[in-house]
């Protein structure tokens, strides 16, 4: 499944933490067992054939039915054993892992699976089915898929401590226009938002610096490279004291985090319950005034 999504074995073998010699193996002793020829290749792509189309459907559907069967065992167990399988984009990491923590001390027996990526990796595992939940600021609309709010995310752009505008209020961003812009690379759901808003307000970025993770991002802030955008989450676990919230105009951007599943897929017991934990965690944080 994931060489079909991916139309690249080398892809697929990154995504599923294999080596590329191991995944072509395997598909060609399915071809084999099959008698049948799953892919081919065109203009460098790797692209199912009509059979291989079937076979793909197939085994999207025989994983569907395990996944129900598993959530009815489960159900039928209660939370007393289990597997919990949870997917998140990059910034959910500040969030999730607490909740977590809290809920396989109550529950020890449910063994947890925590997977992190940008937007577009998540959005692979959710074409693939290979979570309980997904975690994503902006859910991919163009699926299939059942979207709940979770939480509040705003986007803020922080700075190093002794910017010049560390004390100005209603910053413009023309007043920005020519600082060094860090951003997370192209497929990130912090930098989607980012370019979405920028889009709406007609606000042109000048040539923003690609870095690759939120902690990298915060270094080169601290050293002075150039300021960011991220989520204000991030900038709460981020050297405090070292970096600044600047007030800029129209900032912060509205975001949000969301659960996510495939449309019509049967929750296990134990997803439903992690689900009720956080929502409920966050609901008495709100009602104690707690960021």
């Amino acid at each position: 499944m994931a060489v079909a999504d991916h139309a690249s074995v080398t892809l697929a073998a990154k995504a599923l933490h294999l080596a590329q010699p191991t995944v072509s193996t395997q598909i060609a002793k399915l071809a084999e067992s099959l008698e049948c020829q799953l892919f081919e290749l065109v203009s460098k792509k790797m692209c199912l054939t009509d059979t291989g189309q079937e076979v793909l459907d197939a085994a999207r559907k025989l994983f569907a039915v395990m996944d129900n069967l598993e959530a009815r065992l489960a159900k039928r167990a209660g939370l007393s054993l289990g597997h919990l399988r949870i997917s998140v984009v990059t910034t959910a990491k500040y969030l999730i892992p607490h909740w977590l923590g809290e809920f396989c001390e109550q529950y020890p027996n449910i063994e947890p699976e925590f997977q992190i990526g940008n937007r577009a990796e998540i959005i692979q595992r959710l074409k693939q089915n290979l979570d309980d939940l997904y975690v994503f600021s902006n859910p991919p609309r163009e699926l299939e898929i059942e979207a709940e709010f979770l939480t509040h995310n705003p986007l803020v752009v922080i700075a190093k401590q002794d910017h010049v505008l560390k004390d100005k209020h209603n910053i413009k961003w023309h007043e920005l226009y020519y600082e060094r812009l860090l951003m997370r690379e192209n497929g990130s759901g912090t930098r989607f938002a980012i370019e979405a808003f920028f889009k709406n307000k007609n606000v042109k970025m000048q040539n923003p610096i690609t870095i690759a993770s939120n902690e990298a991002i915060k270094e080169s802030v601290m050293a002075g490279l150039g300021i960011a955008i991220v989520s204000r989450h991030a900038l709460n676990h981020m050297a405090p004291g070292n970096l600044i919230e600047l007030a800029v105009e129209d900032f912060p951007i509205p975001n949000s985090w969301y659960w996510v599943l495939p449309k019509g897929k049967n929750s296990s017991s134990a997803a439903k319950a992690f689900q009720a934990h956080v929502n409920q965690g966050l609901s008495e944080q709100v009602n104690l005034g707690a960021p």
